[in-house]
């Protein structure tokens, strides 16, 4: 499996996909960035940036972003044509998919520390207040932690996807949705304690200063573990064999005209 991971890891640095991820994480800042140029009464400061940042990526960013990347990286064996020699090896594909899957866990975390620089970089350029050491790294811990647990959350999309032929962007479409449907769970603390995409945020303690906000961290923790039990169950019924590609019609010759 060491191997395994660390080949995977080789394999990242010639995938430009997760340059489109850093834009995404991008992305989130920025549109945080314009919201602070409404005409609304609000007071921004570096706290409340940070927090509206973490909404942006739980809603809609993040599952969207790490789907597409991990489907994306599943699906390379496939689209190269190296799956077949991979397999001649004593590798199950089993467990080549749970390679892929730790190291696009290792690579959510490496988002969340990207996600986490753009946030304090911008705080820094807006001057808002409150900015402090303190301040930075509980941006930078909260920030990466949610990146980590939001993949749990969406790991089973990851992995029901993996067993389609081409089904990343079947994934993508649905995780997007997925992390949408947050903004509805956060109406209700009960539905928000269990809904995976909003335990996430649970976990590291968003807006717990807040009185209204009652976060049990029993029934999050619960929600991450039922995510990761679903995934292994997935994963363990692809079997030893990759996801078979659909059939393709053989064309008829066609039949000369004329003499």
């Amino acid at each position: 499996m060491f191997r395994m991971v660390k080949t995977e890891i080789w394999k990242l640095k010639r995938y430009h996909m997760i340059w489109a991820g850093v834009l995404l994480m991008l992305l989130s800042v920025l549109l945080t960035l314009f919201s602070t140029t409404a005409v609304d009464g609000t007071f921004w400061t570096c706290s409340l940036f940070t927090e509206q940042v973490i909404k942006n990526n739980v809603t809609m960013i993040f599952p969207m972003c790490i789907t597409l990347i991990a489907g994306y990286i599943i699906a390379r064996e496939e689209k190269d044509d190296t799956l077949k020699s991979i397999l001649t090896i004593p590798v199950s594909y089993r467990g080549l998919l749970w390679g892929k899957l730790f190291v696009c866990a290792l690579l959510s975390l490496f988002l969340g520390f990207v996600s986490a620089v753009f946030t304090v970089g911008a705080n820094l350029i807006m001057g808002f207040p409150g900015f402090s050491t303190v301040f930075a790294v509980q941006a930078f811990v909260q920030m990466i932690l949610n990146c980590l647990f939001l993949y749990i959350a969406v790991m089973p999309v990851i992995a029901a996807a993996a067993r389609i032929p081409n089904g990343h962007m079947i994934g993508t479409i649905i995780a997007f949705v997925y992390g949408y449907g947050g903004m509805f769970a956060s109406g209700n603390m009960a539905v928000s304690n269990l809904y995976p995409i909003t335990a996430s945020i649970g976990i590291i303690g968003y807006r717990s200063y807040d009185a209204a906000v009652h976060w049990n961290i029993g029934l999050c923790g619960l929600s991450m573990t039922a995510a990761l039990l679903i995934s292994a169950v997935i994963v363990a019924a692809t079997g030893n064999v990759s996801p078979e590609k659909p059939a393709q019609k053989q064309k008829k010759a066609a039949v000369k005209k004329g003499w």
